[in-house]
């Protein structure tokens, strides 16, 4: 199923400097996890474009318009990715770790908010299609319940982005074999789960054939 764009909703019209991104007290931070290899994709799915606007410009509208008010980027060596995101007002932290896990970079990512930040919305860069209303609605649900974590579930499917509160975080430090889901699986740690008609949250476009599904065919 492909999901159609509004070519003129779009970050570069309202480019941010990272200063201003930073200015006053930080709710939400949002992240954008972009530090990938794009192995299977075979080209940098951050530049990837979908309604003539990049993944990343797609993730970091979302974020920004469903309430993020500072939004981190981690990149990997993609200096082009890098110059993308402080065009549109983010805070850019490098991971020159090349094997790493995602979770890494989700780690990096925190360390990087604002220390008044109550929660991060993760967002990882091949997921550009999820809607700013969804976001939206992620941090209307955690502010009713700010200990829990909080994901979106498209016809009982899990995706993204995932909202961690604060108070998750140091256990995100912690040893994790399956990264940030075995925290949000953990009965330990209750998730809220939030039924959203968006389909862009199951929509991980990582091979050129999930890109042809969603992107080409709209």
């Amino acid at each position: 199923m492909a999901v159609a764009f509004d070519r003129r909703r779009s970050l570069a019209a309202t480019p941010l400097s990272p200063h201003t991104a930073w200015m006053g007290k930080t709710e939400v931070g949002g992240i954008v996890l972009a530090a990938g290899r794009s192995t299977r994709m075979g080209r940098p799915k951050p530049l990837l474009e979908a309604g003539g606007e990049s993944f990343l410009r797609l993730a970091m509208r979302a974020l920004r318009e469903g309430g993020c008010e500072a939004i981190v980027v981690v990149v990997g060596y993609g200096d082009e990715t890098a110059a993308s995101a402080r065009e549109a007002g983010a805070v850019v932290v490098r991971n020159r770790e090349i094997d790493s896990e995602q979770i890494d970079s989700l780690r990096m990512g925190l360390e990087a908010l604002p220390d008044g930040a109550g929660a991060a919305v993760v967002l990882p860069v091949d997921h550009p299609l999820v809607r700013g209303t969804t976001v939206a609605a992620l941090v209307r649900r955690w502010r009713e319940a700010p200990e829990r974590i909080v994901r979106p579930v498209h016809e009982g499917r899990p995706g993204h982005p995932t909202v961690f509160p604060r108070s998750v975080w140091p256990d995100l430090a912690g040893a994790l074999p399956r990264g940030a889901r075995s925290l949000v699986e953990d009965e330990a740690h209750p998730t809220v789960d939030v039924a959203v008609e968006d389909t862009g949250v199951i929509a991980d476009i990582d091979t050129p054939e999930a890109y042809a599904r969603w992107v080409e065919g709209a």
